[in-house]
């Protein structure tokens, strides 16, 4: 893990090693896969870490006291890249004889923790391959008395250990489909103060829990086939001609050891012939050519019509039913701690949820959230048990979203005025302090708020007049950055929202000339659901929203104040605490102005004399993110 594959992703294949068919080598994210396919089932395999080399030790049963072995090096983070080399894989020399060791994949921490670590931790966990496919999961851990609880759900078993600490270099998903073991895959992961792992099956498997010293081990194993022979796959032969039914299910029931017990209505005659057909087969097709069913109670057989015998289970069950209804009444009071108690008890009193009996109900005290349910004790176990698998903690999310807007413009302007005067005194004075460019001019095109301007007198005619020339310029350059980062808390699958701005007016006319003001507005908002999932991933339905101010603009009412828009709305599975870019939107516009006095500006060179030239160049890019953060609980 947090290693560079500097060979490059690829497949060495090799042809003649006893055990070993190719190895794979991939980078996945930050970490380098190392995946070794083997020509047959493996008795040992170990790997070990040696410097900065991995070696893994491969045993069949038939290579017994000779091991293979395939070194593959590793480069140390701060190194500096160098060519690739091709991973060696080397035979181990015939005279290393080591003891054969059971498949192990060890993951530790990569030093030596100092004896001082405040708290309890776990220190490693090792995965090794036992004989008979049994795999064993050791824990090791810093203390020996650490709080801990395993679930099993199917075919996924969640060890807890409570106030336990797990480095990062621990925290992984570990792939061991490929081991002949019941388990696929174990992951480990903190929740709150806890540490968690997580242990799924191919398959249902057995297990067995226990603590050794500083260490715990977990076994797994397939689960026992239990076979209970009650002689129904046995194979019997019968050949009959007009035998009387019911003998003939006496001979069936002293087969199997069972007694018999048949209606008066099952009578009449049967032939039949059959060879090494399982008993339970030979019997239901006798029952069914008669029409006739069957209810096994212990080791009695009972036999009668269909109809009969589902008549008789009718009345039984209606007993049943007026037995529950003469059934004592109790009460009790169950205090409910995340729910809301209104909220259970809809459930309790919809029809479809069963839980109450007729006599049964159900009270809600919203001051203590809790509820007094009256009913039988059966029907209060019942809820009890739902309220305790309903009434648990919700998760909760932080969510935080970045809207960057980045700006970037660029305009050059160059304009021109020139013109013509008199040199005296009674005519506009064109030169000095007291040049006037306003009036008298032949060219007109000046730069609009000017960064700067510049005139010339360039020459005085024979009559006495004055040529002026003045120049205005205009550079400007505009670079900026807006982020803003609403954020938010709730809990799962609960919709929130936050946001902050103004409301604009306007004004609104009605059909009948009436009019009103009403507002708009222009925030900066953030919407969402989360939805948490079993991996602690979290699924979001966001929308985002950045309206400002923006242009005022003429209505048959009146002024009105326009709004820029930035909207994006999204569903997303992102992992917790990862970041990640929703959408963004990138403008670019050029603008090419050029301002000139027809034909005279279209002259080469002299052209420039009678026009004026504006070139902008605006950039404008947005991006938005959003990060989930799970808020574990706290024990």
């Amino acid at each position: 893990m947090g290693t560079a594959n500097e060979l490059g992703d690829g497949v060495q294949q090799l042809a003649n090693h006893p055990l070993l068919r190719n190895v794979t080598i991939e980078q996945q994210r930050e970490d380098t896969l190392l995946r070794v396919e083997t020509t047959q089932p493996l008795e040992h395999l170990m790997s070990r870490y040696e410097g900065v080399m991995v070696l893994v030790f491969v045993e069949s049963d038939e290579a017994s006291g000779q091991q293979q072995t395939a070194a593959v090096t590793t480069t140390e983070p701060s190194a500096p890249a160098t060519e690739p080399e091709q991973a060696p894989v080397t035979e181990a020399p015939e005279q290393y004889e080591a003891e054969p060791q059971p498949a192990v994949v060890t993951t530790s921490a990569a030093e030596q923790r100092s004896m001082d670590d405040a708290g309890p931790r776990i220190n490693d966990i090792d995965f090794t391959r036992l004989p008979d496919d049994v795999a064993l999961l050791r824990v090791n851990l810093s203390d020996e008395g650490i709080d801990h609880e395993a679930r099993v759900r199917g075919n996924r078993l969640e060890l807890t250990l409570y106030d336990t600490d797990i480095d990062d270099d621990l925290l992984y998903v570990l792939d061991v489909s490929q081991f002949a073991t019941p388990i696929a895959h174990i992951e480990t992961f903190r929740e709150g103060g806890d540490a968690v792992i997580t242990i799924t099956g191919k398959t249902a498997f057995r297990h067995q829990l226990e603590q050794i010293d500083g260490s715990l081990n977990l076994k797994f194993e397939e689960p026992m086939e239990v076979v209970v022979d009650d002689g129904s796959q046995r194979p019997i032969s019968l050949n009959f001609q007009n035998v009387p039914v019911r003998q003939l299910l006496q001979i069936l029931a002293n087969e199997n050891d069972l007694n018999l017990v048949a209606s008066e209505s099952v009578s009449g005659n049967i032939t039949l012939r059959l060879e090494n057909v399982p008993w339970e087969r030979a019997l239901n097709t006798i029952l069914r050519v008669k029409g006739l069913s069957k209810r096994l109670d212990g080791n009695i057989l009972i036999v009668a019509p269909a109809d009969e015998l589902a008549e008789r289970e009718a009345q039984e069950l209606e007993a049943k039913q007026r037995l529950s209804q003469l059934a004592p009444l109790e009460s009790t009071y169950i205090q409910i701690n995340y729910a809301k108690a209104a909220d259970i008890a809809a459930i309790l009193r919809n029809e479809s949820s069963d839980l109450l009996s007729e006599r049964g109900a159900v009270t809600v005290d919203e001051r203590t959230n809790t509820l007094l349910v009256r009913d039988t004790p059966r029907q209060i176990e019942e809820v009890e048990a739902m309220v305790k698998t309903l009434d648990v903690a919700v998760k909760q999310v932080v969510i935080e979203a970045r809207m960057v807007t980045v700006r970037d413009n660029i305009s050059d302007e160059l304009g021109i005025n020139w013109g013509i005067g008199n040199d005296n005194a009674g005519g506009p004075d064109l030169w000095g302090s007291n040049t006037n460019t306003s009036t008298d001019l032949n060219v007109n095109l000046p730069v609009s708020n000017p960064a700067a301007t510049i005139g010339f007198q360039i020459a005085k005619l024979a009559d006495g007049r004055i040529l002026d020339l003045e120049l205005s310029a205009l550079e400007r350059e505009n670079k900026g950055e807006v982020i803003a980062s609403p954020r938010i808390t709730t809990a799962n699958q609960k919709k929130a929202y936050i946001e902050q701005g103004t409301e604009i007016p306007y004004v609104e006319s009605a059909s009948s000339g009436a009019t009103s003001v009403q507002f708009k507005k222009a925030v900066l908002g953030l919407e969402v659901t989360p939805q948490i999932t079993p991996d602690n991933r979290v699924i979001m339905d966001l929308v985002i929203t950045q309206n400002t101010r923006g242009e005022t603009v003429s209505t048959p009412t009146g002024p009105a104040v326009s709004i820029d828009t930035q909207e994006i709305g999204t569903q997303v599975l992102v992992e917790n605490g990862e970041t990640i870019v929703l959408g963004g939107i990138y403008q670019q516009q050029i603008l090419n102005d050029i301002t000139k006095v027809p034909v005279l500006g279209d002259i080469p060179y002299v052209g420039v004399l009678f026009r004026s030239d504006s070139q902008i160049n605006e950039k404008r890019e947005l991006l938005i993110f959003v990060t989930p953060r799970i808020v574990m609980s706290t024990p």
